[in-house]
Formats: C-alpha cells, structure tokens, sequence
C-alpha cells in the first residue's frame, strides 16, 4: 500500500476525530420506515417543536416563490428591520442566523479562545456544550439547585481570570424552569457577558432585553422554531450591544438566512394574532398534560414555562420506556446525564397526540 493510500483520514485533526455531535432526534419519516406505518401516525414529541405549524400564510407564500435562485439580502437589511419591530429595538441591534444555535457558535467564536472557560448552568441546552468543545473552550459546569434554579454564589465562585461568558437558558431546556430577573441581574452584574437565550419566550411573555438598556453586557438569542413552526427553515436571531452586533455581522455567513425562511418570517410577522392563538394552546394543553402526567404514580412532573414538560422515571428505567414507546410510533426524549438522569421530556402536542402517549403510559405501567 503506498502512502497515498493510506486514507486521507490520518491527516484529519485529532480533537475533531474525538469530538462528540450532537444526539438530534429521529424523524418522523424515519420511524415511518421501521415501523411500517404512515408518517401521518406517527406522535412526534421529542423536539420542542409547535405541532399546529406555521402561519397558512407562509405555505401560500413559499408556493408562489419565484426567487430561489437569487441570493438572499447579506445585509439582512428587511429581515431586521421587522425582527426590529416585533422586538421594540434598534435593527442595529438585531442580528439573524440560521437558527439561534448558528448564533450561539458565532458568539462563541467571538469571545472564547481555545482553552478560555464558558460557564454553563446544568442540566441546560445541549448545545452550548456542543458549540463550546468545537471551538476548544473548556465548558465550566455550574450544577442548579434541587429545584432547577441558578445558583448565582455558585456562579460567582466559579469565575477566574479565564472566564468569557455565561450562557443561561430562560426558560431552561430541558426542565422548563424560569429564572428570575433578580437572578439574571446578579448574573449580569459579575460583568460578564451573559447569553440570555429565550427560544420559548412567547410562552411566557417574560424577557430580558428590557434590562439591555442597563447592562451592555447582555446579549438575548430568540428563534422561530417554537412559537410559529419554522424549526425546518432555521430562523434565530439575537439582540445585541451595538457593537457585538456589528462583530457578529463581521463574522457570520454572508448569507445565513435563506430567501424561504425570511420569506416565511415576513408572513409570520403578519399573522402573530393566529400563531399566539396557537400559543395559548399550547399553554392550555401544558396545564391538562401535566395534571394527567401527575396521575401516573411512578412519573415526577416538573413545573415547566416552556412547550415541554420534564419527568423523573420513578420506576423503571427511561430508556427503556423511550424505546417502548418508540415502538408504538410514539417518540419523546429521555435523558442519562447526571442531575437527569433517568428522565423524560415530553414536548406538549395537540391534545389528541398527548392523549395517546398518556394511553401509552398507563398502559406501560412500572
């Protein structure tokens, strides 16, 4: 074998070969398969996503799209100009990408060199985690309290000379927790970047960026994911310090946010009456799923804010009943890493969905 034919893999960089990805959920199409039923039948309540869809007005709209084979606006100059409106800030502030996660990797890059500390308040979004080892930052895990909540000394004692940010998710994913802004203030006042991310704000109308005004080292990531269904077209943003903004739009994708996202953004903005409507089902249906989840005794439910809900698999094993109920074409999120270990996290469906994984489960018994 000569030495061109040895791989070109011995020549890849030995801490990527390493690296973890990240464990994204299975599709509905791919259950579909292996199960032999239609995709339609298949109770998808694994990834947070809305399951009442986008605005009808974004599908008529993509339909008579004629201008996909025209770059988008690297400017992103009609895109923050409305995201600038529906938030109340300056579009020099507003900053889009291609899903909020795309952010949380550019501010990363940004501010956090190989070998500088992330503080990350655990059990949190994944994410952070992911984006922070790929980029070489060494991730400080800061354990909440019993209850899920910031433990704000513990933040502080955690800070040295090498720390860059803190990411904070309100309300957390995966346990649904809100933090309070005495909390976030006490954060903010270390001096610290903060990372606010508020993908679930819409469900509970509490957000930071009025504090932005008083702290300029706050930064707030939101998305369109969750409140009006535009997860497959991967739509966030963040509101930023002016500055930071301007360093982000320096270093970000020229053209991060495609013309059917911004498109469907466009026609969401247009119809936010009917996506709080679905919202507020949302919300509703939390409240019904929880009581009926509190009424199978081997489940701890937590309190949730967020278009989940996190459960302690008191008897039995989580991935077992993950697997159970996959089989049933039933899928939903189970959890083995410490301070959730043995839990499960149900995203809240329409209440038809939530009533055939809750048939589900009191039929799987412990």
């Amino acid at each position: 074998m000569t030495k061109d034919e040895k791989g070109i893999e011995l020549m890849a960089r030995p801490e990527m070969t390493r690296f973890r990805g990240y464990s994204a959920c299975k599709s509905s199409e791919t259950i579909s398969q292996k199960l032999g039923i239609p995709v339609n039948k298949v109770v998808k309540l694994d990834a947070n996503e809305n399951n009442y869809g986008p605005s009808p007005k974004v599908g008529k709209a993509l339909s008579s799209l004629d201008s996909y084979h025209i770059y988008p606006d690297a400017a992103q100059t009609e895109l923050r100009d409305m995201l600038a409106k529906y938030v109340g800030m300056p579009c020099e502030q507003i900053v889009a990408g291609a899903g909020s996660d795309q952010l949380i990797d550019l501010i990363i890059k940004l501010f956090a060199a190989p070998g500088e500390e992330i503080i990350n308040l655990v059990p949190s979004f994944a994410m952070y985690r992911f984006y922070g080892e790929l980029n070489g930052a060494t991730m400080v895990e800061v354990p909440r309290d019993a209850d899920f909540r910031v433990d704000t000394i513990a933040v502080k004692y955690a800070i040295t000379s090498k720390t860059k940010l803190i990411f904070l998710a309100n309300p957390n994913n995966p346990t649904g927790t809100l933090t309070s802004s005495q909390n976030m203030i006490s954060l903010l006042e270390t001096g610290l970047p903060l990372v606010v991310d508020e993908a679930y704000y819409e469900f509970t109308g509490e957000s930071a960026v009025p504090l932005m005004k008083d702290y300029p080292n706050l930064m707030v990531l939101r998305t369109f994911s969750k409140w009006s269904g535009l997860a497959g077209l991967r739509v966030g943003y963040g509101i930023f310090p002016p500055a930071i903004a301007n360093y982000l739009h320096g270093i970000r994708d020229p053209y991060n946010v495609n013309v059917a996202a911004l498109v469907a953004v466009r026609e969401s903005l247009k119809d936010i009456d009917y996506l709080m409507g679905n919202v507020k089902k949302i919300v509703t249906e939390r409240s019904r799923f929880a009581d009926e989840l509190t009424k199978i005794n081997w489940l701890k439910v937590y309190p949730s804010k967020s278009n989940f809900i996190l459960c302690d698999v008191l008897e039995g094993n989580a991935r077992q009943l993950q697997q159970e109920l996959e089989d049933q074409g039933i899928l939903v999120r189970y959890y083995s890493e410490p301070r959730l270990m043995n839990c499960i996290r149900f995203s809240v469906g329409k209440p038809g969905e939530d009533d055939i994984l809750i048939d589900a489960l009191k039929k799987a018994g412990r």
